[in-house]
Parts: C-alpha cells; sequence; structure tokens
C-alpha cells in the first residue's frame, strides 16, 4: 500500500548520499527528488530521470525554501490536497511496536497516517518522529498532538502559510499553524531514520550552517517567536526550546465525520527476515 498524496524529497548536493530516495525504493514508493538544475547530470546518474524534478533557479542562498515553497505550489497544480516534504537525509523508516522500532518494507505507514489526519478538518501538518527521540527503555504514546513536525511531513495545503526564513523552517511553520489554531499530529508510532542535520556534507550545511550554525538557528526562532521560545546550552551546544503547552490545551481536532469502527491495522504485519531489522 503507498500513500495517496505526493511524496516530494528536497535535495541538494547529496546525489552520492540519497538517504531517502534509497529508502523510499526499498519500499517501492513512489517519490519525486527536486534538485536544482546544475546536479541534473550528477543526480540523473544514479537515480531514474522520470523521478526528477528540476527546480527553475539555483544557488539562490535562502537554504531551501524557495525549493519548499516551489514544491508547495506544483502539488497545488497537480490538483492534491495535501503532500508529503521529505528531507533528504532519512535511511529508514520503522514501526514502533512493544518499544522496538521496525524497519517498514513499503509505504503503508504513508497511507495510514493520511487517512487518519484526513478524518479531521483542522490538521495543518502531521508526520513521524524522529528514532533517537524514542528510546526503548521508555513508553511513548503513539501520537502526539500539537507539537512541532520535522524532516517527514505531510502538509495540508489549504493552510495560509509558506515556508520562510532560513532556520528551522520546519518549527516556524508548526508554531505559525498552531498560533491560528490549526492542530499538528506527530506519529510516535511511525519513525523516520533522520541522519544528523549537520553531520554530512551537502544539503545546506555549508550554505546555512558555518560558523557557529546552531545558535543561528536558535536566534532566527527566537525573533520570529518571543513569545514561546527560548534559548540554552544543552549536551554543550545551543539549542531553541519551545513552550507548546498552550496549544495543547486550546487547540481541539475537528472531526469531519464519525470515525470508523474496529481497528485497521492495514494488513501491516511482523515477519521474521534472515538479517537483523529491529531497532532496539
Amino acid at each position: 500500500m503507498n500513500p495517496e498524496f505526493p511524496v516530494y524529497i528536497v535535495s541538494k548536493g547529496r546525489w552520492h548520499t540519497r538517504f531517502t530516495s534509497r529508502a523510499l525504493d526499498e519500499m517501492m514508493v513512489p517519490y519525486k527528488i527536486v534538485i536544482e538544475p546544475q546536479e541534473f547530470l550528477n543526480y540523473s546518474s544514479v537515480i531514474d530521470h522520470s523521478k526528477i524534478l528540476t527546480l527553475p533557479f539555483s544557488n539562490l542562498g535562502a537554504g531551501s525554501i524557495p525549493a519548499r515553497n516551489w514544491i508547495w505550489d506544483h502539488a497545488i497544480a497537480s490538483g492534491h490536497k495535501r503532500h508529503w516534504i521529505l528531507d533528504d537525509n532519512i535511511a529508514s523508516f520503522r514501526r514502533m511496536n512493544n518499544n522496538a522500532q521496525i524497519k517498514v518494507m513499503s509505504g503503508t505507514i504513508f497511507k495510514a497516517a493520511e487517512d487518519f489526519t484526513e478524518r479531521y478538518k483542522n490538521i495543518a501538518l502531521a508526520g513521524f518522529q524522529y528514532d533517537f527521540f524514542l528510546p526503548s527503555k521508555y513508553w511513548f504514546p503513539p501520537i502526539l498532538f500539537n507539537t512541532r513536525i520535522y524532516s517527514c511531513i505531510l502538509v495540508n495545503n489549504i493552510i495560509p502559510f509558506r515556508w520562510r526564513g532560513k532556520y528551522n523552517e520546519d518549527t516556524d511553520l508548526s508554531i505559525r499553524a498552531l498560533k491560528a489554531g490549526w492542530c499538528t499530529v506527530l506519529f510516535n508510532a511511525f519513525i523516520q531514520e533522520k541522519q544528523e542535520s549537520m553531520g554530512q556534507a551537502g544539503g545546506n550545511t555549508d550554505e546555512l550552517y558555518a560558523n557557529n550554525g546552531r545558535l543561528k538557528m536558535a536566534e532566527s526562532l527566537l525573533e520570529q517567536h518571543p513569545d514561546i521560545v527560548k534559548i540554552c546550552k544543552k549536551y554543550n551546544r545551543w539549542q531553541h526550546v519551545v513552550d507548546y503547552k498552550n496549544f495543547k490545551k486550546e487547540n481541539a481536532l475537528i472531526l469531519k465525520s464519525q470515525r470508523p469502527e474496529g481497528v485497521n491495522n492495514y494488513s501491516m504485519q511482523l515477519v521474521q527476515l534472515s538479517s537483523p531489522q529491529v531497532k532496539a
């Protein structure tokens, strides 16, 4: 089973690693990888041409923001209500079951997330949790509401916003949607195995994050949302801290219609493979 809505990967300078496209190819999930024109020969040497969309601009110095907004417009022009936008450094997708992260081999988790999201009138953004935020020794609920959505995002195309700025665009878009009364859904049951954003070459690492990039990111978000953002030093590096508690209290989901009865497991099964696929 595959997602109903289009899946886009925004990528720059990572044709040699292409973590996300490799993962989706393995799962046989259709996608488009969106790149700048000067890199077409590099990407087309390792990815099927039919999966590549080439942007009408390059090297604007604004990170991935122009590409993200171009993708949003492309999804609307293609007649879609929502679209997935994925970072290019996601190594795998996983399902949490009994505190074990089990690698999935199809796009069913995308479809299940879409179906849940489509039950409600006012979900702006939905997405999958990072694997490293779910250590196996703790219990976590399957879903978190009204918090930030990172890196693997199902965007409601009708929300009256667009990507902006240069840093922390995921957090900023989540906060703006929440401030406007929309809801967000973060699935702990479905997980992305995300590589560290500044831990590999390519992307916007050199363009945006050189010279104390983490502090720049935190300061940018503080400037955008001083009412709910603070900056602190944690794990020996600068980080932003966002207070979401009022959104969790005040922003309520609105059902479109009566939710379906019973349990739908989408034919997902646990299968014993010859090589380990479980991340404890």
